[in-house]
């Protein structure tokens, strides 16, 4: 039980809220600000081809990340054009697979720590009214096959 609240704070990020405007602030742990875009592309009257991106970070001193664990909400669908880019630019190598509304992102390196990772959803299908779209987050380190609550993301509709 103390493993897992030292690492369920140690991998905490904030809520993500992207407003009308194509930028917004995601607050993190440490109280730093990071810029989150959002680019939109009509698709029809009542949906839209958007990307949602949310950026996490992952602390100095904890176990390296295995996998993420993204629960998507009913409103969007997702597609599975998915990438993980490190704080350097560089594409991080992902494995890909669902489970229902759930998308699992795998690390086969294993090497997933002390950095910020920015998750790219491109051609995600969103209503352009109704609710807005959460995201749920967790996580799984190496050597464990428990679930770290990691937060939410949080999308507007408009």
């Amino acid at each position: 039980m103390k493993r897992r609240v030292s690492y369920t704070g140690a991998l905490l990020i904030s809520l993500v809220i992207l407003a009308n405007v194509n930028y917004a602030f995601a607050k993190t742990d440490n109280n730093q600000s990071s810029t989150i875009e959002n680019q939109v592309n009509p698709f029809s009257n009542s949906w839209r081809l958007v990307k949602h991106r949310f950026q996490l970070h992952i602390p100095k001193n904890d176990k390296p990340l295995s996998q993420v664990i993204i629960e998507t909400p009913s409103t969007v669908a997702v597609s599975s054009d998915i990438e993980v880019i490190d704080t350097t630019g560089q594409k991080v190598d992902i494995n890909i697979s669902t489970n229902g509304k759930q998308i699992i992102i795998d690390f086969p390196d294993k090497v997933i720590h002390n950095t910020k990772l920015l998750v790219n959803l491109n051609r995600v299908r969103q209503p352009t009214s109704g609710t807005d779209s959460v995201y749920r987050l967790s996580a799984k380190v190496v050597g464990s096959d428990a679930e770290i609550p990691m937060g939410v993301a949080t999308f507007k509709t408009f």
